[in-house]
């Protein structure tokens, strides 16, 4: 009879077997996983005791399930045994395959150890294969191993079983079953697990994602409405610099419709003064204040600040232009500039002015090669003869005068009857006559509207590239570059007869007559000695005429 009902037993039991295992694989979560696997081993296996000890990330393993005693259940779950401990354990005893059991000969040293445990009460062994109280049978369960990693992967529970139903220690066949329900058990779990990190993850992902719409929304809303100019522009490759993206404000400011902005770069819409100050500008961070074209031609001044924004970790990065409106800034500061360097009444250059414009034109290297030698020296090596200039290097060699390698040194036609044909930077040093006697008659309002028609009419006389100062008082002084001697006295004739025509001033005709003395700049003199010697050369014009004819009238 036992004979023939042994394969009916054991056909039941694989029935049970796969049942617990189709819902270990279809548990919902983790948790859900755990209790079926612990409830699997009383429901299919025959114990009536079962508890799933996990390994927590720090190797230490906590009682995460247990099954058949509700009182023990609240009593352990949740504690936690040392990694440690559980390793001598899983290290004593018999091994029945990949399971370990511990007799309870052998098992009372382990009673003092930290691993959560239920103690049970009973009758000692009555015969050999009796299940003793302090028998210990436990399951490691290991994740699958990877292809030519071994026959088992990593330790990620074990599972601990006590009282046979039947009273007796497992047979082959239940050892067998235990031994591959704790595999399936394995899989289950680290499934269980997989499950809920991907699922951890798709609500990081969704948090992420939800938090990267916000941060969107708030630049986007940031971006449009921003009172100054934004813009976003491509950075790096053919494209460098081409304008994506902009919001309103710089649209109304360049006067330019989103559409057409984005046919533009940057260096496009630049002023062409500005074009090295937006080169120099440091694509990462970089601040500069140039001109940007408006639609109707005029340009307006403004702040560019860049700055690096990447679309995403590893994604192609842009470049936010900040644009900040400075015209108004702008123009005070040209003017402060401007009334610190041009007289108030005529706006004329001032002294200072004058005298910084005339020293940016020389150096201190002295002059003393003939002008014909220096052309002649130009003629044959191409270009001017910067370094040569008939003098011996002062000691330590030319290094002292590398700051002028590339300075075009001031030359002055010879002092002599007849032009040469040698150019140079001539100075024009006018003082007007019979001024003082108008302020004397007819006030200094009257003097005034006399400078200032002065001041227009030597200004309408030059070229453009020249410079018209006055000097202070009634002395104006002008600078002509590239003029033979011929030409400087030409100029001077020109201007003098501008100046004597009938000037209105309050109301009346007033006539003033003008002296001009001509001087020579070159390099190794001061601003100062080129504006004294046309002063000399002026007085000695002066002198040189009658009184009577020193004004118009």
């Amino acid at each position: 009879m036992e004979t023939e009902s042994e394969p009916y037993v054991r056909l039941a039991s694989l029935r049970q077997l796969h049942q617990v295992m189709a819902d270990m694989n279809t548990a919902r979560s983790l948790a859900d996983t755990l209790q079926t696997v612990a409830d699997g081993v009383v429901t299919a296996l025959g114990y009536e005791l079962a508890c799933v000890n996990l390994v927590r990330p720090d190797g230490d393993l906590v009682v995460a399930a247990f099954a058949g005693n509700p009182a023990a259940e609240a009593l352990i779950t949740g504690r936690v045994g040392s990694r440690e401990s559980w390793e001598r354990r899983l290290s004593m005893g018999e091994n029945w395959g990949d399971l370990v059991f511990i007799p309870h000969t052998e098992g009372w040293i382990l009673d003092d150890d930290d691993v959560p445990q239920w103690y049970t009460d009973g009758p000692a062994p009555r015969f050999e294969d009796e299940w003793h109280p302090s028998d210990r049978l436990f399951a490691p369960m290991y994740t699958p191993a990877a292809p030519g990693g071994g026959s088992c992967g990593e330790l990620i529970g074990v599972l601990s079983v006590d009282r046979p139903r039947n009273g007796r220690r497992p047979g082959a066949w239940g050892r067998e079953a235990l031994q591959m329900y704790a595999f399936q058990a394995a899989i289950a779990i680290s499934n269980a697990r997989l499950r809920a990190n991907m699922q951890r993850a798709l609500v990081r992902l969704e948090r992420e994602q939800q938090a990267l719409r916000a941060s969107e929304e708030s630049f986007r809303q940031a971006f449009e409405y921003a009172p100054s100019g934004m813009a976003i522009a491509e950075m790096g490759g053919d494209q460098h610099g081409r304008i994506l993206r902009t919001n309103d404000a710089l649209c109304r400011l360049l006067g330019r419709p989103a559409s057409a902005m984005r046919r533009y770069s940057f260096s496009d819409l630049v002023h062409p003064e500005d074009i090295g100050t937006l080169l120099r500008t440091s694509a990462e961070g970089g601040r500069a204040e140039l001109r940007l074209g408006r639609r109707d031609g005029t340009y307006v001044w403004v702040s560019l600040r860049n700055s690096v924004v990447a679309d995403a970790a590893d994604g192609p990065r842009f470049l936010l232009t900040h644009v900040e409106d400075i015209e108004e800034r702008k123009r005070r500061e040209l003017q402060l500039a401007h009334r610190a360097s041009h007289d108030s009444l005529t706006g004329l250059p001032n002294s200072a002015e004058l005298r910084s414009r005339l020293s940016s034109r020389l150096c201190q290297r002295p002059q003393s090669a003939h002008p014909a030698a220096v052309d002649e020296m130009d003629t044959a090596f191409g270009h001017p003869a910067f370094d040569t200039h008939g003098f011996d290097y002062p000691p330590g060699g030319s290094e002292a005068y590398d700051a002028y390698d590339h300075h075009v040194h001031t030359v002055a036609p010879e002092d002599v009857g007849r032009d040469d044909g040698t150019k140079g930077l001539a100075v024009l040093f006018c003082d007007l006559d019979g001024f003082k006697s108008i302020n004397d008659r007819f006030g200094h309002n009257a003097g005034d509207a006399v400078l200032i028609e002065v001041a227009r009419r030597l200004s309408r006389g030059v070229r453009d590239g020249d410079t018209v100062a006055r000097l202070g008082g009634d002395e104006f002084v002008i600078l002509a570059d590239g003029l033979g001697r011929a030409d400087a006295q030409d100029l001077a004739v020109r201007l003098r007869n501008e100046i004597i025509q009938p000037i209105r001033a309050e109301g009346r005709a007033v006539r003033v007559g003008a002296s001009f003395g001509i001087g020579w700049a070159h390099c190794g003199m001061t601003a100062d000695e080129v504006l004294k010697s046309a002063d000399e050369r002026m007085y000695v014009e002066k002198r040189s005429r009658p009184k009577q004819h020193r004004r118009a009238g």
